[in-house]
C-alpha cells in the first residue's frame, strides 16, 4: 500500500484535504494517475476548492510523485518557502530557497524569449508552468506584499535583494505561462503596491518591466492619483529612471483602445462623448492632469528629450545597466543587437567591453570592468535614441490632451524645439551605418526599429505641436521668421499675428529650423518609404488652421508642392495613406493661393502628367477630396476676384479649368454622395458632405 500524504492543519479542513489528495493519488493504494494532480490543482486555481498550493502536500509525498514526473523538485521548494515565510520570520532562509528556485525559471524563460524553445518543449509541465500551479505565484505576491502589513505598530521589512528576486521569478512566469500576468493584473492592490518598489535603485527595473506587462494587459486603466506619494516617488527618479519609468505612462495616459473597428465612427465617437461627460474625465485624463501637477515634471522630459549623447550616463553606469537587461528578459534582445553592434565596432576600433556573468559584482555594485574599458559610440546612440522615444511619446500624448495650452506654453518654455532641430542630424535623423541595429526577428526596414521608431515618434510630436497652435512658428529660426515678413509685405497683406507675438529667444537657432531640415530629408526620402505619410502630416500640420498666404509661399520657394507632385505622378505612388496625406498636404498648400496654382500648371505641363494626376485622384475620393475641395473653393475665389493675375491663373491652368466644367461638378457631386453611410461616417469622410456645400455651383445644381 501506497504511504498515505498527511496534510497540514487539524479537524475538517483536514480531512478535506486529506481526501482531495487521496483522489488525486488514485485512491488508497492506487497507482499515481498521470497528470490528475496537475489538473485538480489547476481546478482549485479556477474555483479556489481543493488542491491549490504546495503546502497541501507533505515533503515526502512531493519527492516521490516528482521522480516520476520530473518537476526539478520546484514543489518542494515552494513547501519551504511556505515554512520560512510565515510573518514573524526574519526571511533569512527563505531568500536562500528563492535563490535555488530563480536559475530554474530564468533558463527556461530565456529560451522561451528567445525562441530557442527546446527545453520547454521537451519538458511535459515547464518549471514556470509548475511553479504557479503549486501556488508559488500567489505566494510571491504575497511575501512582496508583507511590508503592508503591521504588526504590534511596525510594518514588516524585506530586503531590497528578496524583492528583485521575487519580481524576477514573477516575471519569469508571466513570459512562459499564459494567464499569470491576467490574474496579477487583476490584483489592484498589488498593482499599486508595485509602484511603490520603484523607490530603490535596486528594484526599480524589475519592478517597471512587471509593471509595464501587467498594464499591457489589465481590463481596467488604473488611476495614478491612487499611487501613495507620487510626486515624490518621480520626482526622485534620476533621469534614466524617468526615461524607463515613460514606458509605464505610455500605457497609464493613452487612451485605452477596445478593438472595436467602428469607434472610429461619428456615431461611436458621438456616444463615446455623451458617455464622457456623464461619467467625467476618463482615467487616461485623470492620470495626465496628475503627472502635470508634478513639479518640475515636463521640464525634466523636456531635457531627457534634447539631451546629447555627451551628456548621457557614463560608462560603467550604462554597462550596469546592460547587466540587469542580460538577466531581464524584456530587454534580452536589445543587449544581444547591442553587443552584436559593439561587436563589430569593436573589431574595427579595437574597443572593447567586458560584460560579466550575470550576478557578477564589486563590492561597490557596479559590473567588473577594464580600466580600459570603452563604450562604442554605436551603443551610446542606441542606448539614448531607446529613451528618447519613449520620453517624445508621452511628451506628444499630453499635447493632444486636455492641457493641451499648459503643455504647450511649458514645452516652448523649455526649449524643447530648439533642442531637437539640434539633434536632428547627429541622432533624429543620422546616417544609417553598416551595422545599424536591427532587433531579433526584425529587418532594417521594419517599424519596430528603434531608429526608424524614434523617427515617425518625432514626426507625430512635430505633428501635434503645430496642429492648430500659434506656437508652430517656433519651429523656425529668426531668419526664417523674417522671411516670412518680407512675404507678408511684399505681398502687402498684414503679417500674420502669431509671427509677430512669437517669442524669438524660443526659436531654433542655427542656419535652418526644424521645418526647413524635415522638408529637405522629405525631399531625399526613397519611394517606398514609410516615413513619407509621417512626414507630409507633419508640414501639414503647419498649415492648418486660418489660411496663410506667407506660410504657403515659405513652403512653395522650397519646392515642397513639385516634390509632391512628383511622388503623385511621376513616382505614380501606390500606397494609399501616403497619396491621402499627399493629396491633403497639397489641398493646404494651394487653398486661394495663385502661385501655387501657376506652379502646378508649369510642372503639369502636358496632357498625359494631367491624366495621371487625374487618375490618382479619381482613384479613390476619399483620399482625394481634400485637394477636391480646396481647389473648387478656390476656384470660386478666384473667378470673383478682378485680377489680371488671377484671370490668367483660370484661363491657363488645367486643373481649375477641369474643375470648373458643370459635367464634372456634378461627376463629383453623385460619387461623393453615394461614398457616404451615416452607420459608417467618420471624421474623414464627413469632409465629403461639406463638399456639397463648398462651391454655388453645386448648391445650384444639386
Amino acid at each position: 500500500m501506497a504511504a498515505v500524504p498527511a496534510a497540514a492543519g487539524s479537524g475538517v479542513g483536514r480531512g478535506r484535504r486529506a481526501a482531495a489528495t487521496v483522489a488525486a493519488w488514485g485512491g488508497w493504494g492506487g497507482r499515481p494517475r498521470p497528470g490528475n494532480i496537475l489538473l485538480q490543482l489547476r481546478q482549485g486555481q479556477l474555483t479556489g476548492r481543493g488542491l491549490v498550493r504546495a503546502v497541501q502536500f507533505t515533503e515526502t509525498f512531493l519527492t516521490e510523485r516528482d521522480k516520476q514526473s520530473k518537476w526539478s523538485g520546484i514543489p518542494q521548494l515552494l513547501l519551504k518557502l511556505y515554512a520560512t515565510s510565515h510573518l514573524h520570520s526574519d526571511f533569512t532562509e527563505c531568500q536562500n530557497i528563492l535563490k535555488e528556485i530563480s536559475p530554474l525559471l530564468s533558463m527556461e524563460a530565456m529560451a522561451f524569449v528567445t525562441e530557442e524553445r527546446k527545453l520547454t518543449q521537451e519538458t511535459t509541465y515547464p518549471n514556470t508552468y509548475i511553479f504557479d500551479l503549486f501556488g508559488g505565484v500567489d505566494l510571491l505576491v504575497e511575501i512582496l506584499m508583507r511590508p503592508t502589513i503591521s504588526i504590534r505598530g511596525q510594518k514588516l521589512k524585506i530586503s531590497d535583494e528578496m524583492s528583485k528576486d521575487c519580481l524576477s521569478i514573477l516575471y519569469n512566469t508571466c513570459v512562459c505561462t499564459e494567464g499569470v500576468t491576467k490574474r496579477l493584473a487583476e490584483k489592484n492592490d498589488f498593482v499599486i503596491f508595485l509602484f511603490t518598489l520603484m523607490t530603490s535603485k535596486k528594484t526599480f527595473l524589475q519592478t517597471a518591466t512587471l509593471i509595464e506587462d501587467i498594464l499591457g494587459v489589465k481590463k481596467e486603466m488604473i488611476r495614478l492619483d491612487e499611487v501613495p506619494n507620487l510626486s515624490s516617488l518621480v520626482s526622485n527618479f534620476d533621469q534614466q529612471q524617468l526615461a524607463n519609468f515613460c514606458r509605464i505612462l505610455a500605457v497609464t495616459i493613452s487612451e485605452m483602445d477596445t478593438g472595436n473597428d467602428d469607434k472610429h465612427t461619428l456615431l461611436a465617437k458621438n456616444a463615446q462623448q455623451k458617455k464622457s461627460l456623464s461619467l467625467g474625465p476618463s482615467a487616461a485624463e485623470i492620470n495626465q492632469a496628475a503627472l502635470l501637477s508634478i513639479p518640475g515634471f515636463v521640464e525634466r522630459l523636456c531635457k531627457l528629450a534634447t539631451r546629447k549623447v555627451s551628456e548621457s550616463t557614463g560608462t560603467a553606469s550604462f554597462l550596469q545597466e546592460l547587466e540587469e537587461w542580460y538577466t531581464w528578459l524584456d530587454n534580452a534582445l536589445v543587449l544581444d543587437a547591442l553587443m552584436r553592434v559593439a561587436n563589430e565596432e569593436s573589431e574595427h576600433n579595437q574597443a572593447s567591453i567586458v560584460l560579466p556573468p550575470p550576478g557578477a559584482s564589486e563590492e561597490n555594485g557596479l559590473p567588473h570592468t577594464s580600466p580600459r574599458t570603452q563604450l562604442p559610440q554605436s551603443m551610446k546612440i542606441m542606448h539614448e535614441i531607446m529613451y528618447k522615444l519613449e520620453v517624445l511619446y508621452v511628451l506628444c500624448v499630453l499635447l493632444m490632451g486636455r492641457q493641451r495650452n499648459q503643455v504647450h506654453r511649458m514645452i516652448a518654455e523649455f526649449k524643447l524645439i530648439p533642442g531637437l532641430n539640434n539633434l536632428f542630424d547627429k541622432l533624429i535623423w543620422r546616417k544609417h551605418s553598416a551595422s545599424a541595429l536591427v532587433l531579433h526577428g526584425h529587418n532594417q526596414n521594419c517599424d519596430c526599429s528603434p531608429d526608424i521608431t524614434l523617427k515617425i515618434q518625432f514626426l507625430r510630436l512635430l505633428q501635434s505641436f503645430s496642429d492648430h497652435h500659434e506656437n508652430k512658428y517656433l519651429l523656425l529660426n529668426n531668419q526664417e521668421l523674417n522671411e516670412l515678413s518680407a512675404i507678408s509685405l511684399k505681398a502687402n497683406i498684414p503679417e500674420v499675428e502669431a509671427v509677430l507675438n512669437t517669442d524669438r529667444s524660443l526659436v531654433c537657432d542655427g542656419k535652418r529650423g526644424l521645418l526647413t531640415r524635415l522638408l529637405q530629408v522629405m525631399k531625399k526620402e526613397p519611394a517606398e518609404s514609410s516615413f513619407r505619410f509621417w512626414q507630409a502630416r507633419a508640414v501639414e500640420s503647419f498649415l492648418r488652421g486660418t489660411t496663410s498666404y506667407a506660410d504657403q509661399m515659405f513652403l512653395l520657394k522650397r519646392g515642397l508642392l513639385e516634390h509632391i507632385l512628383y511622388c503623385i505622378v511621376d513616382s505614380e505612388c501606390k500606397s494609399r495613406d501616403v497619396l491621402q496625406s499627399y493629396f491633403d498636404l497639397l489641398g493646404e498648400l494651394m487653398k486661394f493661393n495663385v502661385d501655387a496654382f501657376k506652379r502646378f500648371n508649369k510642372y503639369i505641363n502636358t496632357d498625359a502628367k494631367f491624366q495621371v494626376f487625374l487618375k490618382q485622384i479619381n482613384s479613390s475620393l476619399v483620399d482625394s477630396n481634400m485637394l477636391v475641395r480646396c481647389v473648387t473653393l478656390s476656384l470660386d475665389r478666384f473667378e470673383n476676384q478682378v485680377d489680371m493675375k488671377v484671370a490668367e491663373v483660370l484661363s491657363e491652368c488645367r486643373l481649375l479649368a477641369y474643375i470648373s466644367q458643370v459635367p464634372t461638378q456634378m461627376s463629383f457631386l453623385f460619387r461623393l454622395i453615394n461614398i457616404i453611410h451615416v452607420q459608417t461616417l467618420t471624421q474623414i469622410t464627413v469632409q465629403l458632405t461639406l463638399f456639397r456645400a463648398s462651391h454655388p455651383s453645386f448648391l445650384k445644381w444639386g
